[in-house]
């Protein structure tokens, strides 16, 4: 089955719901307007449908494999990327000073939703490319900056994270990898990093690894990890490459999904010491690396409305094509598309509201993100920035749990056929699972959710957003056609839900952690839910008034259902979400650890 990007609902949700008009105001930005953002997407359209996405199903049957040290990705990988980088894509969003485009965030996530959905096993190079951009942007000395950026930007190299070892996971503290200065400036790297997302590959000419280790002498636990600079290859002063650095890969993981990626368990140092260089100051490395997480959990999220939409399709045009029972009001004499059935449109409705759903929310971070980092007004940076920080929890934990649900609906529409393997259904379920692991589980999202999103600031962010929501409550009253009401009345329920487990949240976070934290992730999916169905409830107005002025009916109208359903179907989740916060804590943890 092939794939469609749904380019018209991105650039809804980027005009509509992300306000592409008042990005343009940003310094910078003024070229990157509604025209051009669907000829940018259109082009991204065409290399994804047409190059990267056959490629798919391949890399899923003949994974990426190594011999003698050497990674060869799926055949087909390095030709796709060539044309990747050749195009700009992986400099989309970066800056012009080294040779990125400058386009903004907005228009750059709705480029890697498709690239992901068209092949996500793919897709993850130039996620983690992007997360080391952002992070010497941010903390490179200029001299990192000159060697490294422009070839990252380019395409020409790629990038890595190197975070977690054999005994450390989400435990950074734990972290035993060693740095041993030189008196050059450099340092001599000695350890084991694993999981480590294209650490090894044919792809391009050099690898950029960021490596968090300790300095001798340096604090215990994440105050005294820094981070580094680990080329594959060595760097000349004149930009040529050099010696191949004593970093290797020495395994590649078995994956129940994205079996194409290569999963590399690097070596550094077992021949002398690999030469890294410092990131900014030392014990800084934390603060740095969540420069690269934040952008990584994000760019997680968006692989969830991604993986999400692939499975819709797939989905959809199974159950057209699909000949099977009798429909039960007698619409067809006979045995008919099971797309006839109401459980399977309810399923193919919840999978599609899901989605656009979540697609909504990312977009619509997107651009505060965008305003967080480029506006001139240091308060509306400063107002962005609260907002975006508290959404990045939401888009990576919610949208990544959605994509579970939507992925195994998918099957289920399939039958017995989602089972089997030749139909695909089952490698977008197998695929989604990794999204709620990596870049922090779904329970460390949560965590930070209520601990540095909601306890924090005792409720504060969270109640800014509950007004915002009531705002479009009123909106949907004002206008009085059942769908609006409808939506009005189950957003304003939830609200009220949510303000309550906020209330909960910030009052007992430090009095009671247990009974907080062990309704951490329900908190989480209650308010990614809320807000994703806020974000439908302001889509359904747009759609009503567009619809009224004769724009593009099918499409409007289509977007009013969706809406509609999302908030009967869906919204309708989270008073028991708050129940289960505000009540479940003590049953939780009530069970004695022996009685497991």
């Amino acid at each position: 089955m092939s794939f469609s990007v749904p380019v018209k609902d991105m650039l809804f949700a980027m005009e509509h719901l992300a306000n592409l008009d008042q990005v343009t105001q940003i310094p910078g930005f003024e070229d990157a307007n509604l025209e051009t953002a669907q000829a940018v997407l259109e082009e991204c359209a065409k290399l994804c449908e047409g190059v990267i996405e056959p490629l798919n199903i391949v890399g899923d049957k003949h994974p990426s494999s190594l011999n003698d040290g050497v990674v060869t990705t799926t055949a087909g990988f390095k030709e796709a990327f060539a044309q990747f980088a050749e195009g700009g894509w992986q400099g989309l969003q970066h800056p012009v000073d080294f040779g990125g485009q400058g386009l903004p965030k907005t228009i750059g996530a709705a480029c890697l939703e498709m690239l992901n959905s068209a092949n996500l096993s793919f897709a993850l190079c130039p996620l983690l490319t992007d997360g080391a951009i952002e992070a010497l942007l941010m903390a490179g000395s200029d001299e990192l900056k000159a060697v490294y950026l422009e070839k990252l930007i380019s395409g020409q190299w790629t990038g890595t994270m190197n975070l977690t070892e054999p005994q450390a996971g989400s435990d950074l503290s734990l972290v035993r990898t060693k740095a041993e200065p030189l008196p050059d400036g450099s340092y001599k790297i000695f350890g084991t990093k694993i999981f480590i997302t294209y650490g090894e590959h044919d792809m391009a000419e050099n690898i950029v690894h960021l490596v968090l280790a300790r300095v001798a002498g340096a604090p215990e636990g994440v105050k005294g990890i820094s981070l580094f600079v680990v080329p594959k290859f060595l760097v000349n002063s004149d930009g040529s490459l050099g010696a191949r650095n004593d970093a290797h890969c020495v395994s590649i993981e078995h994956k129940m999904g994205i079996k194409a990626s290569p999963t590399a368990v690097l070596q550094f140092g077992d021949h002398g010491g690999a030469i890294g260089y410092l990131v900014g100051e030392e014990n800084r490395g934390l603060e740095y690396m969540f420069i690269m997480m934040n952008a990584a959990r994000y760019g997680v999220g968006v692989q969830g409305v991604a993986v999400a939409e692939r499975a819709y399709q797939r989905a959809v045009q199974y159950a057209r094509d699909r000949v099977q029972s009798r429909p039960v009001d007698g619409s067809v004499p006979g045995a008919a598309s099971i797309i006839h059935h109401p459980d399977v449109r309810r399923m193919l409705m919840t999978m599609r509201a899901f989605t656009e759903g979540c697609r909504a929310m990312a977009t619509t971070a997107a651009a505060a993100y965008d305003a967080a980092h480029h506006h001139p007004d240091a308060a509306v940076r400063q107002a962005n920035a609260t907002f975006y920080e508290f959404m990045v929890p939401l888009v990576k934990g919610f949208s990544t749990e959605m994509s579970l649900e939507v992925t195994s609906l998918g099957v289920q529409v399939h039958g017995g056929m989602g089972f089997i393997e030749e139909t695909g259904a089952a490698q977008y379920y197998r695929d989604a699972k990794i999204l709620t692991i990596y870049e922090g589980t779904t329970a460390i999202q949560a965590n930070d959710l209520v601990g540095r999103k909601t306890a924090r600031d005792g409720g504060q962010s969270a109640r800014a957003i509950a007004e915002q929501i009531a705002k479009t409550e009123a909106d949907l009253h004002a206008s009085g056609t059942a769908a609006a009401l409808s939506m009005a009345r189950h957003l304003q329920t939830a609200r009220e839900a949510f303000l309550q487990t906020v209330d909960f949240v910030a009052g007992k976070a430090k009095a009671s952690p247990n009974a907080v934290y062990a309704g951490s992730v329900p908190y989480l999916m209650l308010t990614g839910n809320l807000v994703a169905g806020w974000q439908m409830g302001r889509a359904l107005l747009v759609a009503q008034d567009k619809l009224a002025a004769g724009e593009e009916a099918a499409f409007m109208q289509a977007k009013i259902i969706t809406a509609q359903f999302y908030a009967e179907h869906i919204l309708t989740r989270v008073p028991g979400l708050a129940h289960t916060v505000c009540t479940g804590g003590e049953s939780a943890c009530a069970l004695p650890l022996e009685a497991f």
